[in-house]
Formats: structure tokens, sequence, C-alpha cells
């Protein structure tokens, strides 16, 4: 998160500012964790881990301070993110049956 957070916020946060954002992304990481997310790849994880701290920093920039909007506001953006993307290929075999009617 330091690094995203010198990368896209061009030095405009104090000390005590880069401890929210930080705590903001390290609860929104563990969030998806917890959810039992799993990723493809390395690049894949690192890729989320990016959106969620463009968010966060983001939303920071326009003045938010409060670490759980701000943890929540970055959920949401990639739930969100992924309605809209390519949906991926489901294993058949892990797909829930349909109900069938008792006679």
């Amino acid at each position: 998160m330091l690094r995203a957070i010198d990368k896209y916020s061009g030095g405009v946060f104090n000390p005590d500012d880069v401890r929210i954002l930080v705590a903001a992304f390290d609860g929104a990481w563990r969030s998806l964790l917890a959810s039992g997310i799993t990723f493809e790849s390395d690049r894949e994880s690192k890729a989320v881990r990016d959106t969620l701290a463009k968010h966060i920093i983001e939303q920071a920039r326009y003045g938010e301070r409060d670490q759980r909007r701000l943890r929540d506001g970055a959920l949401l953006q990639y739930a969100l993110s992924k309605l809209k993307s390519k949906p991926r290929k489901c294993d058949p075999s892990v797909m829930p049956r349909p109900a069938v009617p008792e006679e």
C-alpha cells in the first residue's frame, strides 16, 4: 500500500492520513481473503491489491478519512468491477444441482 500511495497520491497525505489509508487497505484485503476468494496467479492478486489501493487513495484525495468508508468503498468498487468483467469458466463438477421436486 505504501508503494501505491507514493505512486498515485502525489505526496498529498500526512503521516496520520497514511496510517488511515493503510488500515483501510489492510481491512479490505483481509475481508477479501476471509471471503474465500482465490486468485489464478500472483499477477491477478497484485492487480486486485492495486485496484483496492487506487480506490482508497482516490477517495482520500477527495477528503474521505473514515477508515471504514474507505475500506467498504474499495470492496464495493471491486465487487462492481467483477460484475462488469467477463465471467470465469465454471467447473461443472462444482455447480449446484437444481432442486428436484418431491413426488
